[in-house]
């Protein structure tokens, strides 16, 4: 059985995460922080896609909530051990920077940027005990172009796009790769506020993206195929003109 954990699995991108790696095999860790009801109901997803799944709460931002929520799983399961870990978890708080509140930035930045510190310090150890693993950081365009009023989370997912550089140059060696993928406008709770009128004009595609299409991409940078992909954001834009 392969086994792979999706942070902020509960909903939008996450979710089209688990049901895919669920149709692929794996037993998927559906992570949630507060929304068990929503957890809950991507599990059915994951098992009407054809696999066994669990949820497993923690909260990505506090790492002793985190480190003991994987530790105790693994303890419970010595046998196994995370094979693919998608760090998905992230929030907004958009303003203009001037206007932003201290909590604004620091909630955006430790969401995304201490979350994947958190997760992937825990599971990583045991990837490299095994020499195989897959780490997938989701990131943004936000992190590649930056965008107006979103100075924090601009930051964020820029140095989740550095971090997966550096991570991959670590960790290579043992067979474990690292890649992130900035997404663009996806169609999700997350932008269910924006204007996609307006916002497709300035895509080549014409439209927003499908978080299914999210989701086949990280199934892609999981599979074997493609083992010699490491170090890389891949943006899937539609080809927004930024």
């Amino acid at each position: 059985m392969k086994y792979a954990l999706v942070t902020g699995g509960s909903r939008g991108i996450g979710r089209a995460v688990c049901v895919k790696l669920a149709s692929q095999g794996y037993h998927v860790l559906i992570n949630y922080v507060s929304n068990q009801a929503k957890a809950e109901e991507t599990l059915a997803l994951t098992k009407e896609a054809g696999t066994e799944g669990e949820i497993i709460k923690f909260d990505v931002a506090n790492l002793e909530e985190t480190t003991a929520a994987i530790e105790k799983w693994q303890a419970d399961n010595k046998d196994a051990y995370i094979d693919v870990l998608v760090n998905n978890a992230g929030v907004t708080s958009d303003s203009l920077l001037a206007l932003m509140e201290p909590e604004s930035w620091h909630k955006v930045l430790t969401t995304s940027l201490d979350g994947f510190f958190n997760v992937t310090r825990t599971v990583i150890k045991k990837m490299v005990r095994k020499k195989h693993g897959r780490i997938i950081n989701m990131a943004s365009v936000s992190g590649l172009i930056g965008l107006p009023g979103q100075c924090n989370y601009s930051a964020a997912k820029g140095a989740i796009i550095s971090a997966t550089k550096a991570l991959s140059k670590e960790v290579g060696i043992k067979n474990i790769t690292v890649n992130a993928i900035a997404p663009g406008f996806i169609k999700t709770d997350m932008t269910s506020s924006l204007d996609e009128e307006e916002l497709k004009k300035g895509i080549s595609l014409g439209r927003f993206g499908e978080a299914e299409e999210v989701a086949a991409l990280v199934a892609f940078l999981a599979s074997d195929d493609a083992a010699y992909i490491t170090g890389e954001t891949i943006a899937i834009t539609g080809g927004l003109r930024g």
